[in-house]
């Protein structure tokens, strides 16, 4: 069974969307293809880490046009300074299985998202990884799991966080539309392109 890929920042609001969508689409058709969450790391990408006020603004147009069940625990003044250390932790449990993988991706981001934490609290992310029996890897070991994904992006053509695919086949975040003017985020759910990336990853 081909296995469904995805290129994302733990950080990144819409990936946090994408993600839960995949998985509710996933129990819909009660299909368990396998899914690699893999590090697309933007503050290495961008040069700094992404602002709190930019995920913020992003986050809020997010809950007002599209998902306004998600982000509850969002606390921009708990926004990490990065996001390496929570990456490798999820390359740690990618290093079980796929599932495990799967698992610990999501509970990072509702960590994070809807709980509020700091995920780059080295305490936080060892509460984490003892409810998988994992241990939170070191810095360097984080760093070189990380730049593997990175450099494997870059080759794949990845755009950003998140690009999802199936087989060769990719598509940047195919469940939103997403336009800004200024400082203000337009978002609209991308139904067109979400139904072919359905189509080919369930299909």
């Amino acid at each position: 069974m081909t296995r469904i890929e995805v290129y994302a920042d733990i950080v990144c609001p819409f990936t946090h969307v994408g993600l839960r969508r995949l998985s509710e689409a996933r129990h819909q058709r009660g299909i368990a293809r396998p899914l690699r969450v893999r590090a697309w790391p933007l503050e290495w990408i961008n040069g700094t880490h992404l602002g709190a006020d930019l995920l913020a603004r992003e986050i809020e147009a997010l809950r007002e046009d599209v998902a306004p069940d998600l982000f509850a625990g969002f606390d921009a003044a708990l926004f990490p300074l990065t996001s390496i250390p929570a990456l490798g932790l999820a390359a740690a449990a990618y290093a079980v299985d796929d599932t495990t993988g799967a698992a610990m991706s999501m509970a990072l981001r509702d960590a994070l998202f809807e709980q509020g934490e700091n995920i780059a609290d080295p305490d936080v992310l060892c509460d984490i990884g003892r409810r998988f029996d994992l241990d939170l890897p070191d810095r360097e070991t984080s760093e070189r799991a990380v730049r593997s994904d990175w450099e494997r992006g870059k080759e794949r053509g990845v755009q950003g966080s998140p690009h999802f695919f199936v087989g060769d086949t990719g598509w940047f975040c195919p469940s939103l539309d997403i336009s800004h003017t200024g400082d203000r985020f337009d978002i609209r759910t991308a139904d067109a392109t979400a139904r072919e990336f359905y189509a080919a990853a369930f299909g």
